[in-house]
């Protein structure tokens, strides 16, 4: 397919490619949240929602082939861009309390072009590239993709966070905030259409394409499903990003959420700062510590400590819920401090998925993640449809409402939560404090024994 490799300077390129590739996706699943939270979604509706909108990247394995047949990868990057420019358009428009619906497939088309565009993207990459370069550029393609990262998440939230301060109407900030998104992305856009260099020749039509494709996906599923322990290792996915799993889409409606709601009555400028900055680069700097940690202990070794790490460290929410602390300190602590220790422990969950598809024909970034990620989605939805839109909600003539049906006799935040955090939790510091000091004193006292012994310790003054 490839005509020659690309005589244009990949820094002309290459950065500006997973910067763009990064920015849609962060908008789509974390703006999506705090945007529609700000204009009054219910966290119940939000958290729906939202979670779907993760769907074309799930299940982006299923038309990838056809983008290997169906034009140039050069053709589909500008294309998808094009579209994604206009998704964004649409969206700005859209945006207002009484218009989720139109937001919301505005958000989808963003999703699909976006997903369809990494696929474009990575095998660009590969052609117009020689292998030295690839080496190369492996770590500026995956720096920039990271400073959209803290772009997206942080960056375009406190733009909106000020421009809510300074019109005081949060929809025409929205409105502003995503209208300067579609700028920035034409511009991308047209940067791309003049600097991505021509280096691949049109795929040559084949009579049995679509059907060589589809045969292709079938025994890529029955080569994985034959594999030895593959049900444990489907476990293993569905369960060990469980926490994390249950409250990322309620972090951002937590922290903006009033103080009297049992929120932290953050701003949508603290929020930017708080997880899209902050947490971003906590999360980035466990991602590296977690790979020179697993590359000096290997895997099984690194499992345990590095599942600790991505779990326990979920409980600094359960303390902000129960102190609701004030201070942006704290909890610019406590998200750095899960972020971290999620960033440390993703690395073995990677690890282990690309071990678990090495030497088959089933790739990590493609049939594994789709099959683990559709198990996973196919159980929530079932747990939505079956326990919690049946069980745990309410509707009336104002809408859909979740009521507190746990009893208050077995109310865990105050018989357990409470007392534990708020009581027990500073007795055992103060006791450990106070052991610590008096450690500290009869170590003095021994040094000072040792020192002095035999010797009068009385220090008269000198007479004139």
């Amino acid at each position: 397919m490839s005509a020659q490799k690309s005589k244009t300077n990949p820094w002309a390129w290459v950065p500006s490619l997973y910067f763009a590739e990064g920015i849609p996706y962060f908008i789509v699943n974390v703006i999506s949240v705090t945007m529609f939270k700000r204009l009054g979604m219910s966290n119940g509706d939000l958290a729906m929602y939202t979670s779907l909108l993760y769907l074309p990247w799930v299940i982006k394995p299923l038309w990838s082939p056809f983008v290997d047949v169906i034009r140039t990868k050069r053709w589909w990057i500008v294309a998808m861009q094009v579209l994604i420019t206009l998704g964004f358009a649409a969206l700005a428009l859209s945006v207002s309390p009484n218009a989720f619906g139109f937001s919301i497939v505005a958000f989808y088309i963003i999703a699909f072009a976006s997903a369809t565009h990494d696929i474009a993207a990575d095998g660009y990459y590969m052609i117009a590239l020689e292998h030295k370069e690839q080496s190369l550029f492996v770590g500026i393609r995956s720096t920039f993709y990271r400073i959209a990262s803290v772009f997206g998440q942080g960056v375009i939230v406190v733009i909106a966070g000020l421009l809510e301060e300074h019109y005081d109407n949060i929809p025409l900030a929205w409105q502003l905030t995503l209208g300067l998104s579609t700028l920035l992305f034409l511009l991308i856009t047209l940067w791309h259409l003049f600097m991505l260099p021509r280096c691949e020749k049109e795929p040559q039509k084949e009579d049995n394409a679509t059907s060589r494709i589809f045969k292709d996906f079938a025994r890529s599923w029955i080569t994985f499903f034959k594999k030895d322990g593959v049900w444990l290792a489907i476990t293993f996915m569905l369960l060990y990003r469980l926490p994390e799993a249950f409250s990322v889409k309620m972090l951002t409606p937590f922290m903006l959420d009033a103080v009297a709601d049992g929120g932290l009555g953050l701003s949508t400028t603290q929020s930017g700062l708080v997880y899209g900055t902050v947490g971003v680069i906590a999360l980035t700097i466990g991602g590296i510590l977690g790979g020179l940690y697993a590359a000096r202990f290997g895997l099984k070794r690194s499992l345990w400590p590095m599942s600790l790490s991505l779990a326990l460290p979920c409980a600094v929410y359960l303390y902000m819920a129960i102190a609701q602390p004030t201070s942006l300190p704290v909890i610019y602590v406590c998200v750095a401090f899960d972020q971290l220790g999620y960033g440390f422990g993703f690395t073995a969950y990677m690890l282990y998925m690309m071990h678990f598809s090495e030497g088959d024909a089933v790739h990590y970034f493609s049939w594994v993640n789709l099959k683990g990620s559709l198990i996973s989605l196919s159980i929530g939805v079932a747990v939505y449809l079956l326990i919690i839109r049946p069980l745990l909600t309410e509707r009336d003539c104002s809408g859909v409402h979740y009521p507190d049906r746990w009893p208050k006799a077995i109310n865990l935040e105050t018989a357990i939560y409470r007392p534990l955090i708020c009581v027990i939790l500073p007795f055992v510091g103060a006791v450990i404090a106070r052991a610590g000091e008096t450690l500290v004193d009869g170590i003095v006292r021994l040094m000072s024994n040792a020192l002095y012994k035999g010797q009068s310790r009385n220090v008269c003054p000198n007479e004139d």
